[in-house]
């Protein structure tokens, strides 16, 4: 099956299609989509991970706060500014077959809690690559910074690591995009929390209260009271393209 086969499968199950049902719209035999529902959907993010890589983007502005070693030169314009220092947008690609990508989005806190959020894998045409990209980083100040895997892989990545020593996990889905981002080395080359500390910037949908409770209670040289940044505005949603 090809991903966009794969994805219309799923989407059709999820709106009440049995198996012989979606064989019959999709032309293929039962035995293939009967297949398909007896394997876990995080399957299918595997397989689309597999792909290509075809772009990489963060969000400009993504070293605000941070420490990053001196030998890697990753991009990041001087006049760079965020309106949102510490927080970041990634937004991988890979082939996904004849004019298709698939596209997986990550939003994370490089002070405090790692991957807040996560989109995808969605398989887009050229066009709709387009559109979803320029929906992505639409709350950002500059447009986005083509980079290279290793730079999504030290955010995304490293900002889990990071999140998960002060006792906090990445957003839910996550296993299913974690594959675009392909094998990491581990190395640590950016130091986060807001210039080696950790800083809650708190967000509309954030039970705060958790957060800095957890904080509290983790690792002796912690701040005995966190630095807590104004809240920020809740993310624009991102409409199906």
């Amino acid at each position: 099956m090809s991903p966009e086969q794969i994805l219309r499968a799923r989407s059709l199950r999820a709106h009440g299609y049995s198996a012989r049902q979606v064989a019959k719209v999709l032309g293929l035999p039962r035995a293939v989509t009967t297949a398909l529902f007896h394997r876990p959907p995080a399957t299918d993010g595997r397989m689309l991970a597999d792909g290509e890589l075809r772009a990489c983007w963060v969000s400009a502005g993504w070293s605000s706060g941070l420490l990053v070693d001196d030998r890697f030169r990753w991009p990041d314009p001087d006049d760079a500014a965020s309106a949102t220092p510490g927080l970041a947008a990634v937004l991988v690609a890979r082939s996904a077959g004849r004019d298709s990508v698939s596209a997986c989005g990550y939003l994370i806190d490089l002070y405090c809690l790692g991957v807040k959020d996560v989109i995808g894998p969605r398989v887009l045409n050229d066009q709709q690559h387009a559109q979803f990209t320029r929906a992505f980083f639409a709350g950002h100040r500059q447009p986005p910074i083509a980079a290279p895997l290793e730079l999504a892989q030290q955010l995304v990545l490293g900002s889990a690591r990071y999140a998960r020593s002060l006792g906090f996990e990445p957003a839910p889905g996550f296993d299913d995009v974690r594959g675009h981002l392909g094998e990491w080395s581990g190395v640590r080359a950016i130091t986060f929390g807001h210039h080696g500390r950790p800083e809650y910037i708190q967000g509309p949908y954030d039970n705060a209260g958790h957060v800095r409770d957890t904080l509290r209670g983790g690792a002796a040289d912690r701040p005995a009271s966190p630095p807590v940044s104004p809240s920020v505005p809740a993310p624009v949603d991102l409409v199906a393209v």
